[in-house]
């Protein structure tokens, strides 16, 4: 019973201890309290005035961290060593952690240590004339490709002949560059949905768009936006292609030209510039450029409309045959011009970005698909 007594009496006496620091407490909090409640409604930036930010400020320079063990540390450094987890290849957007971009050299450097013998079986290098095409093309026709440079033309049909590849990662960044360079977007995207017909291509996957050009159209592409000295001349041509009323398919147009200098090449019609350069690649690259360039000029000029389109291609492809080293001066003096702020395409016309993309009724004829006596154009 004593015991019990005395027990008792000393948690009184403990509850009583803490009952009277509780209350000391609890007093200076609620004095606190009454000072933050004259702030409120207060906006942040009038804090200063009163001093408040500045014994924020003075508390935590008092303030010092606690020791940390050796090996909490050691689990820390352990744990920041784990590699990020990547999204798979085609199936996420808009990655925290985008991609690095690809350069023209890079992506072209991936083809050239690939086995592409398959491919290469199914080219044909050049045009077969019989009869009198051939012996007017050997009597006045363009020179022959030097031996030398036979192998690195074969390279570029071959490449047109490689199909777009959704799980090879170097085809998902050629992508993932070419949509940021042309949309200023920081992001990855899907490398198939809707967005790819806000740049020009028919549907939600590009790889439906290429044939005729391959993957080559892909890399005419990042070689547009990827070379420094063609890269404002990609985006005013991709500004013209989203006008209100001239616009047009830029991916689509970028097809069709693509497989222009395909033609150009294996007709012999690039063979004189590039046994002059002793290159084919950049010859190629750099007709590809000189002969958007026309089309956009033409386009403008001209006032076109996705009506003209097949019969502006079709002109564009006598045209670039007949004279390639026309274009490609033309291209040389406009990009000196360019780099000088002497020259645009677009001159003082504004750029239209809508909204939507361009209507999915509009119609687009191809270079390969229109016909004489054609009137209407379908899409390629």
């Amino acid at each position: 019973m004593n015991e019990q007594s005395c027990s008792f009496h000393n948690e009184e006496e403990l509850r009583d201890g803490q009952g009277e620091q509780v209350s000391t407490e609890y007093s200076a909090s609620y004095n606190k309290d009454k000072s933050v409640l004259a702030f409120r409604g207060i906006p942040i930036s009038e804090l200063k005035n009163h001093g408040i930010l500045q014994a924020l400020t003075t508390e935590a320079n008092g303030w010092k961290p606690p020791v940390v063990s050796a090996e909490v540390v050691r689990s820390q450094e352990e744990w920041e060593a784990v590699d990020t987890i990547q999204p798979e290849t085609g199936s996420l957007a808009n990655s925290e952690q985008p991609g690095q971009l690809i350069s023209f050299t890079e992506a072209l450097q991936h083809f050239q240590t690939m086995d592409l013998s398959s491919l290469k079986k199914r080219i044909q290098p050049t045009i077969r004339r019989t009869g009198l095409a051939a012996l007017r093309h050997y009597l006045f026709g363009p020179p022959k490709l030097h031996q030398g440079l036979r192998e690195e033309r074969d390279l570029v049909l071959t490449i047109a002949q490689c199909g777009l590849d959704s799980q090879d990662p170097v085809h998902g960044r050629v992508l993932q560059t070419i949509y940021k360079k042309l949309t200023g977007s920081k992001f990855d995207c899907a490398l198939q949905g809707d967005h790819w017909e806000d740049l020009g291509f028919q549907g939600a996957n590009p790889a439906t768009d290429l044939r005729g050009a391959g993957f080559l159209a892909l890399l005419h592409l990042l070689y547009l936006v990827m070379d420094s000295k063609t890269l404002l001349m990609a985006q005013e041509i991709f500004c013209l292609s989203r006008h209100h009323i001239q616009q047009f398919p830029f991916c689509l147009m970028s097809v069709n030209i693509t497989r222009i200098a395909i033609q150009a090449l294996r007709e012999e019609c690039l063979s004189r510039e590039c046994n002059r350069q002793q290159k084919v690649i950049p010859v190629v690259n750099s007709f590809y450029a000189a002969t958007f360039l026309h089309l956009a000029h033409v386009w403008r000029t001209q006032r076109k409309t996705i009506l003209d389109a097949g019969f502006v291609l079709k002109d564009l492809e006598v045209l670039a045959k007949k004279s390639p080293r026309r274009l490609l001066k033309t291209l040389e003096l406009y990009l000196a011009r360019m780099s000088k702020g002497q020259a645009s395409l677009l001159g003082a016309q504004k750029c239209y970005r809508p909204e939507v993309p361009p209507s999915k009724d509009l119609t687009f004829t191809g270079v390969c698909d229109l016909q004489p006596q054609s009137s209407e154009g379908w899409l390629i």
